[in-house]
């Protein structure tokens, strides 16, 4: 059997068994009336290669495997779940929120960064160690929340709507400080320049910009001509072809993929289409979004644990989730004035993602962190993302208490 062959077949049993997987434990979840997006991430723990998946089944080869394919299927799937996001929000409304998302967003990543910092390097650890866990605490995965809201038809409220935006503003952010902090380890140096790493911030925020105007200017003179698209389908393929090619534009002037997706989405938010294409993205999301949180679940290596890694883990934990809650739950206070409701912004964005399994992969490979520290920061993003939907199942049905009373 040839090469490629055989390596496509893997691809394909490996996605077979994290999407079954998830499926079988989103019914499971679901029975148990928690979320299903939670089930889904730990299907893919379970028979993930750091698990059952690892058993050799195929030619002595594991049942499941991580490899680029795999992982890049992944990530055209959040891709595709932020694009779906995006509908939720038109340009206005997220310009109408801008100060608060910026405001939340900003302090989202300025107090997990500092808080981050500070504690690990009391804790003894080195200051560039210390300056990568703390990147890694930045960036929310807003995909698990935005799954939750979509569960309990949430989508359309002020707190799922500001943590939209605020965590677009994290994400961009984010980036900035990961931009940063790759310099810092390429070239060693802990004191850069402060003007160079603003106008950094200000070029992303730029890009951005010119990026949500672009489409504004664009998507609707193509989408808005129904004239033109006639044949079956026709209208789906040209919004995929238009949130995949901003994906692609965002990535290449550095900013996460996600970010492109969800500019689309905004926009096509505010065409005549919106329904059409609602009905034809909740297909998509059947498939997509149960691959989406397996393929991070089967991420989870747990296999280096051992006493030092669950007392600094625990650390962690504790730094990301109070480090979300001061950070985007009090400012929401502000803008909110519902103290439920600004904890509930402050829930939804504790989840990591991404950019801390960039963070920790950047360290382990250059030699800065450790793989203890390694694993630790990887435990900080299995477990975040897993409380995450409980914790906002939670929040909302208390919420659903007190309304009723």
């Amino acid at each position: 059997m040839a090469v490629e062959q055989e390596a496509i077949i893997q691809v394909l049993i490996s996605l077979a068994v994290l999407l079954f997987a998830a499926k079988i434990f989103a019914e499971i979840f679901n029975k148990l009336r928690l979320p299903a997006v939670l089930g889904e991430l730990i299907a893919g723990i379970i028979v993930g290669p750091f698990a059952l998946g690892s058993i050799p089944i195929f030619e002595g080869k594991p049942l499941v495997i991580l490899n680029e394919t795999v992982l890049q299927i992944g990530q055209i799937a959040g891709i595709v779940i932020l694009f779906i996001a995006g509908l939720a929000i038109t340009p206005k409304e997220f310009l109408k929120g801008g100060a608060a998302s910026f405001t939340i967003g900003a302090c989202g990543v300025i107090v997990p960064f500092l808080l981050g910092y500070y504690v690990f390097t009391l804790f003894g650890l080195e200051a560039l160690e210390s300056v990568l866990i703390a990147t890694a605490l930045t960036a929310t995965s807003v995909a698990i929340s935005v799954s939750v809201f979509t569960e309990f038809g949430k989508m359309q409220t002020k707190e799922a709507k500001l943590i939209l935006g605020a965590a677009i503003v994290d994400d961009i952010l984010a980036i900035a400080v990961l931009s940063v902090v790759v310099t810092m380890v390429q070239t060693g140096n802990m004191a850069p320049n402060v003007i160079d790493i603003i106008i950094l911030i200000l070029k992303i925020l730029g890009i951005f910009a010119g990026l949500l105007i672009g489409a504004i200017i664009i998507i609707p003179r193509i989408v808005n001509t129904e004239r033109l698209w006639q044949a079956r389908g026709s209208i789906e393929g040209i919004v995929t072809a238009s949130f995949f090619g901003a994906s692609a534009i965002a990535a290449a002037v550095g900013l996460s993929p996600i970010v492109g997706a969800f500019s689309v989405g905004m926009v096509v938010a505010s065409t005549r289409i919106i329904r059409r294409v609602e009905e034809y993205v909740d297909k998509l999301e059947i498939i997509f979004g149960p691959l989406f949180f397996a393929i991070i679940g089967a991420q989870v290596n747990l296999t280096g644990v051992n006493m030092e890694v669950l007392m600094l883990s625990a650390i962690v934990i504790i730094v990301a989730i109070v480090s979300k809650l001061v950070g985007c739950g009090l400012p929401s206070l502000m803008f909110l004035k519902n103290k439920s409701k600004a904890m509930i912004v402050g829930i939804g964005m504790i989840s990591r993602g991404e950019v801390g399994l960039i963070v920790a992969g950047i360290g382990v490979t250059s030699g800065v962190l450790s793989s203890n520290i390694y694993t630790t920061v990887i435990i900080m993003v299995a477990v975040t993302t897993l409380i995450t939907p409980m914790w906002l199942r939670k929040a909302y049905s208390k919420e659903e208490i007190v309304d009723t009373n």
